[in-house]
């Protein structure tokens, strides 16, 4: 058992491989506690698409020692909560709850995760709620857009695949699909306890082998490839919609690069808030939008830069125009010094003030010990924003905003000369 100390988090690798990272906050009276996997859709096989989904929610359906019912209750009944994500490259169980019961939370979390029934009943149940939510998705252009998006994007890469799947897909998982997919992927090298709150660290640390300490072997290699942007553009007509949803963008960088750094403070002068100068040109000064705006998504060997908006047929022209134009400007212009130093603060701000959440830090600290095997002190991640400058934003907008690279996704009333690939009317 080997432990470190970093700041005031505390990182403890069990003899099984198992990371239990804490920090421990004495003034508050609650902890949040997650369960980390490093396994998410990009590690899939194509004919089970969505099964990492579908097994953060067979997690909750019933264990050997509770019901459905009981794993909630138990926990909502001592005014705390459970959750869970699946994302491109990790699953999260996560509890906040009063301090005085973390070691319930970590037995429920670690219940789930090893004597989950995967019930054929509830299976069969489950993935009627899956495949509703799959066409609340296709019946949300807004959110459809941003997954089209990324397949046009990546169509031959993990990441530019569907999280949630396909009908079809999850409609043929089988129990054993799912046994054999957590035999192989849910093992010690890819699991992290994160805890943060009112909690001692050596107290979760035996928590965590008591209950987790047994278990055994090594997770797969992820294959590792960068992802090349495509290029292409797909834009599906729907007639029974009133606006065109798009997304405009192209590959960015992964979680490795530091230009993710610089491509995070061009991101918040672009359009990330409702002073940067999309938002203020094309919904403030123009009235063209609702909604307009940018963000930037890094994974392990790749990322994306993206501008999304939804805006009238009649506009939608018009509001790419505008799009490039800014695109357009930062590339010969670049940002001016108080663009740059308004926007380093701003993300200063972001990062400092999202430490007050207990919430945020057990999730920083689960989610970069997967991404980097180790936490990145805020200071570090504060000084890397620092050093963004005129050069560095000269080089990320000559690479990101490149209107030879851009993918272009849009769902709405097209005319049908405009639309490359029809939709469902």
């Amino acid at each position: 058992m080997t432990k470190s100390t970093t700041e005031a988090v505390q990182i403890t690798t069990l003899p099984n491989g198992i990371r239990v990272v804490t920090e421990s906050v004495p003034y508050v009276q609650s902890a949040s506690v997650g369960l980390w996997v490093g396994v998410g859709s990009r590690d899939e096989d194509e004919p089970t698409r969505g099964i990492s989904h579908f097994i953060e929610h067979m997690m909750f359906k019933g264990t050997k020692n509770r019901t459905a019912h009981s794993i909630a209750d138990e926990i909502e009944s001592k005014g705390g909560s459970l959750n869970a994500f699946t994302d491109k490259e990790a699953t999260a169980y996560q509890t906040r709850v009063l301090a005085e019961h973390v070691g319930l939370s970590m037995d429920i979390l670690t219940d789930m995760m090893r004597h989950s029934l995967f019930d054929a009943e509830e299976m069969e149940r489950e993935k009627r709620v899956v495949l509703e939510e799959i066409k609340m998705y296709e019946d949300s252009p807004e959110d459809r857009v941003h997954e089209v998006f990324e397949q046009t994007l990546f169509p031959a890469h993990p990441i530019g695949k569907s999280i949630i799947g396909s009908s079809k897909t999850v409609s043929s998982i089988t129990r054993d699909d799912i046994v054999g997919y957590i035999e192989n992927r849910y093992r010690p090298d890819r699991i992290v306890i994160s805890a943060a709150g009112n909690l001692e660290h050596d107290e979760v640390v035996k928590i965590t082998q008591d209950m987790m300490g047994d278990l055994s072997g090594i997770a797969p290699v992820r294959k590792m490839r960068t992802p090349k942007a495509s290029g292409k553009s797909k834009q599906l007509r729907k007639r029974d919609i009133e606006q065109v949803h798009f997304v405009l963008g192209t590959s960015g960088y992964s979680k490795m690069e530091k230009q993710k750094y610089a491509l995070s403070i061009l991101n918040n002068v672009l359009g990330g808030n409702m002073s940067s100068r999309l938002f203020q040109e094309i919904r403030e000064k123009r009235g063209l939008a609702y909604s307009i705006g940018s963000y930037s998504r890094s994974y392990q060997d790749g990322g994306m830069f993206a501008v999304y908006g939804g805006t009238s047929p009649g506009t939608y022209e018009q509001v790419l125009e505008l799009t490039r134009k800014e695109f357009s400007s930062v590339r010969e212009l670049g940002l001016t010094s108080d663009e740059l130093a308004k926007a380093k603060t701003q993300v200063r701000g972001a990062v400092v003030l999202g430490l007050e959440s207990m919430n945020a830090r057990m999730n920083r600290y689960g989610e970069s010990l997967l991404s980097y095997g180790r936490i990145i002190p805020i200071t570090e991640v504060l000084a890397l924003y620092d050093a963004v400058d005129h050069a560095a934003i000269a080089e990320v907008a000559a690479q990101v905003l490149d209107e030879s690279k851009m993918t272009l996704s849009a769902i709405g009333a097209f005319p049908r000369s405009k639309a490359t690939d029809a939709a469902a009317d």
